[in-house]
Formats: C-alpha cells, structure tokens, sequence
C-alpha cells in the first residue's frame, strides 16, 4: 500500500522542478534573443543602415549624433548623446540590422568659432 502523503509531496515537487526547469529555459532563450541581431550577418553595409536609421535615432531627444566605429575590433554604430541615462539606453536599441549600438556620453556638440 503506497502513502498518499507521500504521492502528494512527489507530486508537488514534480510540478516545482518543472517550474524550475521551464523559468531556467524562458531566461535563456531570452538571453539569446537579446544578442540574436549581433550574431547575424548583416546583409546591408554600415554605412546604408547607419544613412536609413539616423533620422530615427536623431529623433530622440538627447541624441546629439551618430557615427561608425569599431567595437571590439568589429563594425559598429555609435550613438552619442547629451547625457546617458536609463530612459535614452531603453530609446536606443542594441542592435541595428545585425551591427551592435553603443551609446556614448559626448555632451552637447557645438561648432568651433571660424579663424580669420
């Protein structure tokens, strides 16, 4: 004769480890999918996805510009803007058509007096 105390405990840990093991699996996919756009090739140029999107990112308030650079030896789009904070980092996305954004804090630009 089995103890149906003890049915009901396995039966709730069974439930609790496939909670477990389903949260486990939900973090990573979305950790994944946060870098997905990076590990794509990108099958425009830089300088084309830089063109079309800085409209859009100059849109934002607080972007003061847009450039290419290298990150990490590799291409990437910089953003730069007046003053970083954690309402800008969520406007600006990480990546843009597979090259990854960083956002750089540069202050407001402003151009250099003529020399006579």
């Amino acid at each position: 004769m089995t103890n149906p105390s003890r049915e009901i405990k396995m039966k709730i840990l069974t439930v609790i480890l496939i909670i477990i093991a389903m949260s486990v699996m939900a973090c990573s996919i979305k950790k994944g999918d946060e870098h997905r756009g990076e590990n794509i090739m990108a099958s425009k140029t830089i300088e084309k996805v830089l063109k079309e999107h800085t409209d859009e990112l100059m849109s934002i308030p607080g972007v003061v510009g847009t450039a290419q650079g290298l990150c990490d030896g590799k291409p990437c789009i910089k953003v730069y803007v007046k003053k970083k904070t954690p309402e800008l980092d969520q406007k600006i996305p990480s990546v843009l058509e597979g090259y990854p954004v960083i956002v750089e804090e540069t202050g407001e630009f402003r151009a250099l007096p003529k020399s006579p």
